[in-house]
Parts: C-alpha cells; sequence; structure tokens
C-alpha cells in the first residue's frame, strides 16, 4: 500500500488513486462524521451555497437540515453552521444534511473521482484505517483541506495518525505527517489550540468544539461516497 499526503486540495496531482480521504479536523469531516453515526441518512455536500438550496429544495423539508458556515461562523438562515454538536441523534436521525463549509466541501469536490472516497477526522480515524486495511487498496491518497489553501496543523496530524496505522508513506509529506502526530498525539487539543483555524474558533468561543474533535476514536462511523457530493455510513452493526 502506497500512502501520499497533500496538505491541500490545490495540492492534489492529476491521477486517480484507488482510495482517497478527504480531512476536514476543524470541523467538517468531524461533524459528518457524527451526523451519520448518530443515524443521519446522508450528508450532502455542496462548495456554493445557492447550489446547496436548490438541491435541498428536491427534498421533503421535513427531512432536511440545512448546514452552513463561512469563516467559522453559522451562515444566516441555515439551521446550523458546523458544529457537530448540533448533530445529535434527536435532530439528525433519518435526515438528509445539506452542508457547506469553508474548506472541506472543496476538498471532497477535488477527490470525487476516485473510486473509493472517504472521509475522516480523528473522532472516526481508527475505523478509517481499518477499512483501509482490509480493503487493502494499492494507492491511498489522504487530503487535508487546510485553510483557504493554506497548510493546517490538525489535518495533517489527522493524516499521521493513519499513515502511522496504514504504513508505507509514499512521499515526503505522509512522512513529515506521521512525525507530527506521534510528536503531539498525547496532547492534541494544545496542538489544536495552536493551530491557525484553533485559533480562530477559540475567538468564537468554540473551546468544546476543540477538544471534541481532538478526542480520537470517539465516534464510530465511516462516511462513504455513495455518488460525488454524497456520503453514507459505510458501518453497519
Amino acid at each position: 500500500m502506497q500512502v501520499s499526503v497533500f496538505h491541500t486540495p490545490e495540492l492534489v496531482p492529476e491521477g486517480r488513486p484507488a482510495c482517497a480521504v478527504a480531512i476536514d479536523v476543524l470541523r467538517a469531516t468531524s461533524t459528518i462524521a457524527t451526523a451519520l453515526a448518530n443515524g443521519a441518512a446522508a450528508v450532502h455536500v455542496f462548495a456554493d451555497l445557492k447550489t446547496l438550496d436548490a438541491a435541498a429544495n428536491h427534498y421533503p423539508q421535513d427531512q432536511v437540515l440545512r448546514g452552513g458556515e463561512r469563516d467559522g461562523k453559522q451562515v444566516e438562515g441555515f439551521d446550523f453552521g458546523n458544529s457537530p454538536f448540533f448533530c445529535t441523534r434527536e435532530r439528525v436521525a433519518d435526515r438528509h444534511i445539506f452542508m457547506s463549509t469553508t474548506n472541506g466541501t472543496r476538498t471532497l469536490q477535488r477527490i470525487s473521482h476516485a473510486p473509493v472516497v472517504l472521509t475522516a477526522a480523528l473522532i472516526n480515524v481508527a475505523y478509517v484505517a481499518e477499512f483501509i486495511r482490509a480493503q487493502a487498496f494499492e494507492t491511498v491518497w489522504l487530503v487535508g483541506s487546510g485553510w483557504q489553501g493554506s497548510f493546517s496543523l490538525e489535518d495533517t496530524a489527522c493524516a499521521g495518525a493513519l499513515v502511522e496505522q496504514l504504513g508505507g508513506a509514499a512521499n515526503d509529506e505522509a512522512v513529515a505527517a506521521a512525525a507530527l502526530f506521534d510528536s503531539w498525539q498525547d496532547d492534541l487539543v494544545e496542538l489544536f489550540e495552536k493551530a491557525s483555524h484553533g485559533q480562530r474558533l477559540l475567538k468564537l468561543g468554540l473551546l468544546d468544539d476543540i477538544v471534541y474533535c481532538a478526542t480520537a476514536n470517539s465516534v464510530r462511523s465511516l462516511p462513504c461516497q455513495r455518488e460525488p457530493g454524497v456520503l453514507v455510513q459505510g458501518l453497519t452493526g
């Protein structure tokens, strides 16, 4: 297995891996994993808010929840922003979640052509690694969302956790990601607080979100792309 890490979607090369994994720990992929673990029917992701609204309007509105976030804040008129704490079973079970976030949804669009597309966050990283090992994919791309085109500590740490569990580091970024995770695995909240997006969330009073997103393997979830832009739970039982 050859595992490559790309820090942002803009750095993803041409080509088609056997499996691609989108990572946006703060907070899109943490929210997606939580929603699906709590029984959401599907999470539909969009880069553009108008496209999101148009797609959501094709569903019965009692089955729809709209999540919109820009720069860490909830978009006016949407049901929630990008916090996993919104996604309780009472709210999301059997509902279709339509989401657009600052960074994570762009990453999913960039890798949507891969035969198998997953999302990972620290809260579900072991379940993602277990699935990838079982499938024995020849090539795996781990793609961080970063922040508006720039490297992010939290996404790289999550990629590093996957590299440590999968082995097969195929580029320097994968080696560096594993080293970052190894150095900080016992102090992930502190690392996330140092991260630039962590700083933004702290200024918004969202420390609880950071702590939640830094808690490894707390959510049993395997978000899998059913069709481009649509994620469903890949775990059963």
